[in-house]
C-alpha cells in the first residue's frame, strides 16, 4: 500500500462498497487528491486566520492611525463580498473544464492581495492606507468568491460520499491548531501592543498559505465530466452556457427546485450561530467584563471550537448532514437564550470572575456549533447534486445569502442599538425556525453499512 494511501485511511473511515462504483482511474487517485484537499483547505484556514476582518484588520486599523468608522465595513465586504458575485461568475466558471484552475487562480488573486494590505501596513498610515486596504480586501473578495464556486465541484469529483464531511472535518481540525498557535502567539507577544509592522509580518505570512494553497490545488488530478458517485440528478440546462442572464437561471432554480430552495431557507434561518458570537463579544464589553478584551483570546477560543468541531462533526455529517445543521442550529439559540436570561437576572455582577468566564464559555460554545452547522452545510450541498447542477447550487446559494446576510445583519444591528439581548433572542428566534424548517430537508447523506 502506497505511503499516501495508507496516511488517508489512518485519517478517514472508507467505504470500499462506494469506491468500487467509482472508475478505476478516479479510485486510485483518491487518496492523493484528497490529501492535496484537505492540505490545502488547512494552510487556507491558517491564511484566513492572519487576516480576519473581525479581529486581525481592526487591530491593524487602529495600529495605523484608520478612522474607526472605516472598520465598520471590513466585515461586510468579506463576507458578502465573496458571495454575492458567485451567479453571476458561474456561467464563465462552467466553461472551464478543470475546476481546479479556478480555485488556483482565486488562491493567487487572494495571495496578491494580502501582500499588498502587508505592504500597506509597513509604508502607509491615516485613512489612506484604510481605503487602500479595504479595497484590497474586496479584491480579495473576490478569489475568496472563485474558490467557494469551484472547490465543491472539485471535492464532488475526486472524493465519494461518505468521505466529504470527514474531510471537511480534518481541515477544521488543521485551522484550530493554527488558531491556537496563533493565538497564544500574540497573548505572548502583548495582545493589545501589537505594532503594524509585526501585523505586517502576520499579513506576509497569510499570502504565503495562499501560494501554498495554489500548488497544492495545482497538483490535483481532478476527472472531467466524471461524477465520483454515479448520479441519476438532472443537469443543468445548456442555457446556462448561453448569453442569457444569470439572473434569469438563478431565480429559476430558487423558483422550481423545490428542494435547493428549501435548503437556502434553512440556510438563511442557521445565521444564528454565525452572526451571534460578535454580539456576546459586545455584550461582555457593556457589561464591564475583561476576560474577551484581547485579540488573541478570541482566535483561541475559535481555535479550539474548530479544533473540536472538526473530528466531532465529520462523520456525523457524512451519516446526516441535514440533522447536523438542525441539531446545532437548536442547540445555539438554546446557548444564547440561557445567556441572556443569566445576564438578565438581579443577581448577576459583572465584576464576579464567574462573568468573564460566562461570556468565554458562550462564545467558545457558539463557535463550536457554529462550526458543526458550517461542516454540515458544506456537506450537504456537495451531496445534493452532482456535475454542473452542484456548481450552480453552491453559487446561487451563496449569492442569495450574500443579500440575506447584510439584510439580517442589518436587523440585528438596529435590535442592537436598542439592545444587544433583543439582537441575540431575534437570532436564537431564527434559530428555533430554522431547525424545524430542516426537518423537511430530504436526507442525501450516504448511510455507510
Amino acid at each position: 500500500m502506497p505511503n499516501g494511501e495508507r496516511v488517508y485511511s489512518a485519517l478517514v473511515k472508507r467505504d470500499p462498497e462506494v469506491e468500487r462504483e467509482l472508475p478505476a482511474d478516479v479510485r486510485a487517485d483518491v487518496p492523493r487528491n484528497a490529501l492535496r484537499l484537505i492540505g490545502a483547505h488547512a494552510l487556507q484556514s491558517s491564511g484566513d486566520q492572519a487576516t480576519r476582518a473581525a479581529t486581525v484588520l481592526p487591530w491593524l486599523f487602529h495600529a495605523l492611525g484608520v478612522p474607526p468608522a472605516l472598520a465598520g465595513v471590513l466585515v461586510p465586504i468579506r463576507e458578502s463580498g465573496s458571495m454575492l458575485p458567485q451567479a453571476f461568475l458561474t456561467p464563465l466558471v462552467l466553461r472551464v473544464r478543470h475546476r481546479k484552475w479556478v480555485f488556483v487562480a482565486g488562491a493567487l488573486i487572494q495571495a496578491l492581495s494580502v501582500a499588498a494590505m502587508a505592504l500597506t501596513a509597513v509604508v502607509g498610515s491615516g485613512l489612506t492606507a484604510g481605503l487602500t486596504i479595504v479595497v484590497a480586501l474586496a479584491i480579495f473578495s473576490l478569489g475568496r468568491c472563485l474558490g467557494s464556486i469551484s472547490s465543491k465541484d472539485v471535492q464532488g469529483r475526486t472524493v465519494p460520499k461518505g468521505q466529504r464531511g470527514q474531510i471537511n472535518g480534518l481541515a477544521t481540525i488543521a485551522s484550530g491548531i493554527v488558531a491556537l498557535t496563533l493565538g497564544l502567539g500574540i497573548r505572548l507577544l502583548g495582545g493589545a501592543d501589537l505594532q503594524a509592522g509585526q501585523l505586517a509580518w502576520l499579513l506576509a505570512g497569510g499570502a504565503a498559505c495562499w501560494l501554498g494553497v495554489a500548488a497544492l490545488y495545482a497538483g490535483i488530478r481532478e476527472p472531467v465530466d466524471v461524477e465520483a458517485v454515479p448520479s441519476h440528478s438532472p443537469r443543468v440546462p445548456d442555457a446556462t452556457r448561453t448569453q442569457q442572464s444569470w439572473a434569469v437561471h438563478t431565480w429559476r432554480l430558487l423558483r422550481e427546485d423545490h428542494d435547493f430552495r428549501l435548503f437556502v431557507t434553512v440556510r438563511s434561518l442557521l445565521l444564528v450561530s454565525a452572526l451571534s458570537p460578535p454580539f456576546v463579544v459586545t455584550l461582555a464589553v457593556t457589561s464591564g467584563t475583561e476576560g474577551l478584551a484581547g485579540l488573541g483570546s478570541f482566535i483561541i477560543a475559535s481555535g479550539l471550537a474548530a479544533l473540536l468541531g472538526g473530528g466531532l462533526f465529520g462523520r456525523w455529517a457524512d451519516r446526516s448532514s441535514s440533522t447536523l445543521m438542525s441539531v446545532g442550529a437548536a442547540l445555539a439559540s438554546a446557548v444564547i437564550v440561557a445567556l441572556v436570561l443569566v445576564v438578565s437576572l438581579p443577581a448577576f455582577s459583572d465584576e464576579s470572575p464567574w462573568a468573564d468566564l460566562l461570556f468565554v464559555v458562550s462564545y467558545f460554545l457558539l463557535t463550536l456549533l457554529h462550526t458543526g452547522v458550517r461542516v454540515g452545510r458544506k456537506t450537504y450541498v456537495v451531496d445534493m447534486a452532482e456535475g454542473d447542477r452542484r456548481t450552480m447550487y453552491v453559487a446561487v446559494s451563496n449569492s442569495a445569502m450574500g443579500v440575506i446576510l447584510l439584510l439580517v445583519g442589518a436587523i440585528s444591528s438596529l435590535l442592537a442599538v436598542a439592545s444587544v439581548e433583543w439582537a441575540l433572542l431575534f437570532l436564537a428566534a431564527m434559530g428555533v425556525v430554522g431547525v424545524f424548517a430542516a426537518r423537511r430537508l430530504p436526507d442525501v447523506s450516504h448511510r455507510a453499512a
